[in-house]
């Protein structure tokens, strides 16, 4: 008897679970979307390069899902993603006093935008988001010389980080 009871409440718990899950519950896209225009993305930040940066990161991310025909503009598509910057920021983190003066050795980077994902000739968006974000950091380095490569790096890794979880919250149900 006891051994029935024991067999039982452990298939109980197995049958249960827990509930979480790491994935999404798939593809959110309309399965008639195979052309997505991706028009560059609007810059009101002034931040010269960004704009097509971002813009090519989401058009290389959605291109390797590899069920799109991914172009630049929005004539003769079945959706379009469109997006606008709206601020970048660069901002010190960690300093050194090391030589006798505070220096900033360490920069977060954000980026935020606002993004719509709509199929064409549908009035309600299958995806959107007013204040999508993603953040980096860099060192600064030794030399003062190197800032501006690295800023150029940083802002690369961020486009690239930017694009990877945009694509994910648009075509997956998470």
């Amino acid at each position: 008897m006891r051994r029935r009871h024991a067999l039982a409440a452990v298939a109980g718990a197995l049958a249960s679970g827990c509930g979480y899950a790491l994935q999404g519950r798939g593809i959110t896209t309309d399965a008639s979307v195979k052309r997505i225009g991706v028009p560059l993305f609007r810059d009101r930040t002034g931040k010269l390069g960004l704009d097509t940066h971002v813009t090519q990161a989401v058009m290389a991310e959605l291109l390797k899902r590899g069920r799109f025909t991914v172009v630049k503009d929005a004539a003769d598509v079945d959706a379009v993603v469109e997006g606008e910057i709206t601020a970048f920021t660069v901002v010190p983190v960690n300093f050194s006093s090391d030589t006798g003066q505070t220096q900033a050795t360490r920069y977060a980077i954000a980026m935020t935008a606002a993004v719509v994902y709509r199929k064409i000739g549908q009035a309600e968006p299958l995806w959107s988001h007013d204040a999508f974000s993603q953040r980096d950091e860099y060192d600064m380095g030794e030399q003062s010389e190197t800032y501006f490569d690295r800023e150029e790096q940083s802002i690369e890794r961020l486009a690239t980080a930017f694009a990877r979880s945009l694509v994910a919250a648009m075509l997956e149900a998470f």
